[in-house]
């Protein structure tokens, strides 16, 4: 008698796909797992809630695990969920490296039964990940190019650029901004090789990098806080917050900068070098989180204000005969 043997699946909920830490996470979990079906999905810091919740590690009779990287949830029913798939036989796992998901942790604030956790600010996720699973379950061979991608994601996610393309890379993840990015980061890591698409995707990466600073500039509102000795910077922008935010760092001084991001349709706070405000606290007070330096949130109604506004500016118009 020959007994059935269980499927292996693994699930990876990851921040992304526009993010090269989080996809390079998401790719580190995949080649340490190379006999089971892996499952990636991305999402926002604002559907990271949803998409957790909608997790259902089906078959039920096969075995799962559960990896959830470069993000942490905020509602309590996500760790009623996540509790419930543990107590089906569940593996859980959870990597993350920003400043509010090590608060809350610390604070107790985190009632899942992990398997493991590492929770460590001092390198990027994908980093914590490779070095995680390096440790606990070597592979008899990595994966020629994997090593390298890690630290190009730990480069440019730690804002270092000491690795030569480690900035591009990250710019080519965005442009791609789907999973294709994943397929491409898992080529890349097998291979060591850039492959033509990613190198197309940073030649418009750059482009659109360009018509993102100049909708930022012209949409530029600056408010001085002298209260706190802080220029508040107000803009819109398409994608690429951080690139904008190195652009106008070149002349900023005690600077935070607050940029409406039409592609994500979520604000993202940025801050010059000498600013010493912590953005993860501001995010925060909106229900997002990130960095001291960088971080995000999601601002309900800013779109209808927009809206709004645009109607007072119309209406005197339409109102006006001849129309």
């Amino acid at each position: 008698m020959t007994l059935r043997k269980h499927r292996r699946y693994v699930h990876i909920v990851s921040h992304g796909p526009q993010c090269l830490d989080g996809v390079t996470a998401a790719v580190v979990v995949a080649c340490f797992h190379p006999d089971c079906e892996v499952k990636p999905v991305f999402c926002s810091n604002t559907s990271v809630n949803r998409t957790l919740l909608e997790l259902e590690c089906e078959p039920p009779d096969a075995e799962h695990e559960v990896w959830i990287t470069d993000i942490s949830w905020t509602e309590p029913q996500v760790d009623v969920h996540l509790t419930g798939l543990q107590k089906r036989g569940v593996d859980l796992h959870w990597i993350d490296h920003h400043r509010t998901a090590l608060e809350r942790f610390r604070s107790g604030g985190i009632h899942v039964p992990f398997s493991s956790t590492v929770v460590d600010e001092s390198f990027a996720a994908s980093r914590l990940t490779y070095e995680y699973l390096r440790q606990k379950r070597p592979l008899p061979t990595e994966p020629s190019g994997l090593a390298r991608l890690v630290a190009m994601a730990d480069d440019n996610d730690r804002w270092l650029h000491e690795i030569p393309d480690s900035h591009a890379l990250a710019l080519a993840v965005n442009a791609l901004n789907s999973n294709a990015a994943y397929d491409e980061l898992l080529l890349l890591a097998k291979t060591g090789q850039w492959s033509e698409r990613l190198r197309s995707a940073y030649v418009l990466a750059q482009q659109d990098v360009s018509r993102s600073i100049a909708l930022a500039s012209r949409t530029r509102a600056e408010h001085r806080l002298e209260e706190i000795g802080v220029t508040l910077v107000t803009a819109v922008c398409d994608g690429y917050p951080s690139e904008v935010a190195e652009e106008w760092n070149k002349d900023a001084e005690q600077s935070v900068f607050a940029f409406f991001d039409l592609r994500s349709q979520t604000v993202s706070f940025r801050r010059s070098p000498d600013c010493r405000v912590d953005l993860s606290q501001l995010a925060k007070r909106f229900g997002g989180g990130g960095h001291p330096a960088a971080s995000g949130c999601d601002i309900p109604n800013l779109l209808q204000e927009l809206a709004q506004s645009l109607a007072k500016v119309v209406a005197p118009a339409l109102l006006e005969r001849g129309c």
